[in-house]
């Protein structure tokens, strides 16, 4: 164990503790480890293979430094904090392993994931157990929406605020009304949600769809889809593809020496700093990311950098806020207590999130109300380092705007919290 009290559980390990490759589950009683009155645990779940690997190994790291962070302050009311991380690989996968973390390791709480489908069944997990879970990457409205529940916490943000960041730089742009999109869409449940809430934003701003294709999540080949996208001529491509989708289609377009404007609905930094200066393009909303100006934020960039000698990128954020998030309010709450970390989050308690306003979880869904950015790629020739690809818009919504206008309203947020 690291000074950290960092458990790091691989697919390896667990296959050396059962030999069972489907699972991963360890049977080795000498592993299991009781909870005790010096130590609080948490259970970390998130995908480390697979097209949403490099995303989820971010997290990791965010969340190892978070942990050291606390317990170097003196840990949680005085107990220490340990993680415990597995790979969540798949839905079913990851409701296995969060059943077991919380009947077997007694962990407080399961913060982490990617994939919204995955988030669905350790929520569901969570809900039996009436213990929390603080969805860290899966973006889908549904989560919010029919699928909501009361153990379930977003720091995440809602394809809808993703949206609709995204489409107030590409109404100033011109690229909406009387405009025709072909978009791109990640064929999974993120996905799909995400191109259902793009055609809504689309349709109440007059533009249409030339084409929608689904992609699969395993497919690394777009050169088929880019010769369709040639013969369209559209007025812009939209992306709404997930992970390493992003950066194969990223490259790949700008071999194929297209031109039309780029723009994106799902994003992850990460993935424009693996496409490259000379690949990555167009408009994207995101979370956050590294060059925000706020004190919190350059010092989690800088803590981050030092560690692990590389900026983090938004999904870091995600993991990163949703532990210190869970530490602060058991350390003002004096308390682990499920009940009372619900309504202390219920109620609007507020959070440093490194932005220039506090966020808070919206009673009505559980989703963390915060600003978001909207980012434009740099050209090639203005790009000084592998990392700071892009120049940022201001906050959004603005100073002052209500930040829950760019979440679901109204007829939009259909969450009957049970």
């Amino acid at each position: 164990m690291s000074n950290s009290k960092t458990l790091d559980l691989s697919r390896r390990q667990a296959l050396a503790g059962m030999g069972a490759a489907a699972t991963g589950l360890i049977a080795s009683p000498s592993i299991i480890l009781a909870q005790t009155p010096d130590t609080i645990r948490f259970g970390h779940l998130t995908p480390r293979t697979g097209f949403l690997g490099p995303l989820g190994e971010y997290g990791v790291m965010a969340a190892d430094l978070a942990v050291e962070e606390i317990n170097a302050a003196g840990g949680i009311n005085g107990r220490k904090l340990e993680i415990l991380k597995e790979d969540s690989v798949n839905p079913q996968t990851a409701s296995t392993k969060a059943e077991r973390m919380f009947e077997r390791d007694q962990v407080s709480c399961i913060i982490g994931e990617i994939s919204s489908a995955s988030c669905l069944t350790i929520s569901q997990v969570a809900a039996r157990n009436k213990k929390l879970f603080l969805n860290t990457g899966g973006n889908s409205d549904a989560l919010r929406g029919e699928n909501c529940n009361r153990y379930m916490f977003h720091v995440e943000h809602q394809n809808s605020m993703y949206v609709k960041s995204c489409g107030r730089s590409l109404l100033e742009q011109g690229l909406v009304k009387g405009k025709k999109w072909f978009s791109l869409t990640a064929d999974y449940a993120f996905g799909h949600d995400l191109l259902k809430v793009a055609k809504r934003f689309m349709e109440g701003h007059g533009g249409q769809f030339a084409a929608d294709k689904l992609v699969p999540t395993d497919a690394t080949d777009f050169s088929a889809l880019l010769l369709e996208i040639r013969a369209a001529k559209p007025d812009i491509v939209i992306s709404n593809l997930a992970g390493n989708q992003i950066t194969n289609f990223l490259k790949q377009y700008a071999e194929f020496g297209l031109t039309f404007p780029v723009a994106g609905f799902g994003f992850d930094t990460a993935l424009a700093w693996a496409a490259g200066k000379d690949n990555f393009g167009g408009t994207w909303p995101c979370v956050w990311h590294h060059l925000i100006d706020t004190p919190a934020s350059k010092a989690f960039v800088a803590a981050f950098t030092k560690k692990y000698g590389k900026p983090p990128e938004n999904q870091a954020w995600g993991d990163y806020m949703a532990v210190k998030i869970m530490a602060q309010s058991m350390g003002e709450l004096k308390s682990t207590d499920t009940a009372k970390l619900l309504e202390h989050f219920e109620k609007g308690a507020k959070f440093d999130v490194m932005k220039s306003r506090e966020g808070y979880f919206r009673a009505s869904d559980h989703q963390l109300i915060s600003e978001m950015y909207t980012i434009t790629a740099l050209p090639a020739a203005k790009v000084k380092n592998q990392w700071d690809l892009f120049t940022s818009s201001g906050p959004v919504p603005g100073p002052n705007e209500d930040m829950e206008i760019i979440a679901t309203q109204g007829d939009e947020a259909v969450c009957k919290m049970s």
